[in-house]
This record gives C-alpha cells, structure tokens and sequence, in this order.
C-alpha cells in the first residue's frame, strides 16, 4: 500500500497545538494519541519562531517515524522538505497549493484546506492529495480565526466533488463523529478534542472508535 492510498485509512488525523495541551510537552501529547490509534499527525504552529518551529516539528517527525505514521507539516513547505516529513497542508491564505505541489514533488503528500466546492475542485487541479474540509461544526478554541460552521450538508457537497480523499475537521468529537462518515468523509482532523484533554490516549481511543467505517 503506497503512502497515497493511506490517506483513505486515515480514520483519526491530530493536529498539534501547544496553546491547548496544558502545559505538557507536545511530543508526550502525540506519544499519547499515538498510543490511542492516531493514524496520522500534523504539526501545526502559527506562533513559533523560524527555529522554534523547526526544532519541534523535528521532534514530532522523529516520534512518527518511530512510530510508522506519516507526519505532515502545516504550511511550512520548505521545512517539510528539509525535515524529510511525508507531506505539507497549506491553507487558502498559504502558499498556493499548485507552487506548494510544484515544490513538493510527486513523492510528498499535499494536503489543502477548503470550506467550499468549488476550493475543493481547485485544490484537486492544483495537486491536493487530500483535502482537510470545514469547519463542519462549532470549534472550541483551537481556531479563534475559524470561519463559520458548513455543517454536515456543507461537508456532503465537498465530497461529493469525488477527486480526493476528504477528512473533516472543526469540532469532531465521539458524538458527531458519525455524522462526518455518513457526509462521506474518510476520516477526522482534530485539535481540541485531543491536545486539550486530560487523558488524551483515552480521548483519541473514544475518537477511534467512533470513526470506524459506517456498515454498507
């Protein structure tokens, strides 16, 4: 199974956060939701420092190798490459996902956000290997920027633009999780859910399983 036909296994996808987890130290956060059946990981900072940046993407990239699950970083193209990670996501006020997929090469995965159909269609043209679609519901406090809920309608015509693999993000938890699934996405993005949670290899196990495959 190539690193492309994963994507559509990636049932729980985490998304870093250092303002939510509590003071603890990110890679004790991810090793935790690792161990609770995270598929996949996202560095994410948008208040590093250049160098702050890169050391702690560096360290998660590390953990994930050990760990055998891709490691994608948020919009920093250039460090993704220099680290080796498996893949970058830009969003619309990123890099252009085209010059992102020009940089990257065949062998890197691209990620791109969008909140419409039409930037879902765009992003496929312009080199998406997955698209992370929304927010789908009302978000904690990962995202103060966060645009205004699609709603499961929302996220239902996205997918149903059938180019790539779509994981749904913004306020997933165990209770709405299906609703994702049913709309068509393969999977879940989350942040609060996760990085914010007391026990978060329990929390990521609850995300899990309610993210199993809907029964034909």
């Amino acid at each position: 199974m190539t690193l492309r036909d994963r994507i559509r296994h990636w049932q729980l996808y985490v998304i870093t956060d250092r303002r939510l987890s509590r003071g603890r130290a990110q890679q004790a956060v991810i090793r935790a939701a690792i161990a609770g059946g995270a598929d996949a990981v996202q560095f994410r900072d948008k208040e590093a420092s250049g160098r702050e940046f890169f050391l702690g993407a560096q360290a998660l990239r590390d953990l994930c190798r050990e760990a055998g699950i891709p490691f994608i970083v948020n919009d920093r193209v250039d460090v993704a490459l220099a680290l080796g990670a498996d893949g970058a996501h830009v969003g619309q006020d990123d890099m252009p996902a085209r010059a992102a997929r020009e940089l990257l090469g065949p062998e890197h995965i691209l990620g791109v956000s969008v909140a419409t159909p039409e930037e879902a269609i765009r992003a496929a043209a312009d080199g998406a290997d997955y698209l992370g679609a929304g927010p789908v519901f009302e978000a904690r406090t990962s995202k103060p920027d966060a645009l205004s809920p699609i709603g499961a309608a929302g996220l239902r015509a996205i997918c149903a633009t059938g180019h790539v693999p779509v994981i749904a993000i913004g306020g997933i938890t165990p209770g709405n999780a299906r609703e994702v699934l049913a709309a068509g996405a393969v999977g879940a993005a989350v942040i609060s859910a996760l990085i914010a949670a007391e026990d978060v290899e329990a929390a990521a196990r609850r995300l899990k399983q309610a993210l199993q495959p809907l029964e034909d």
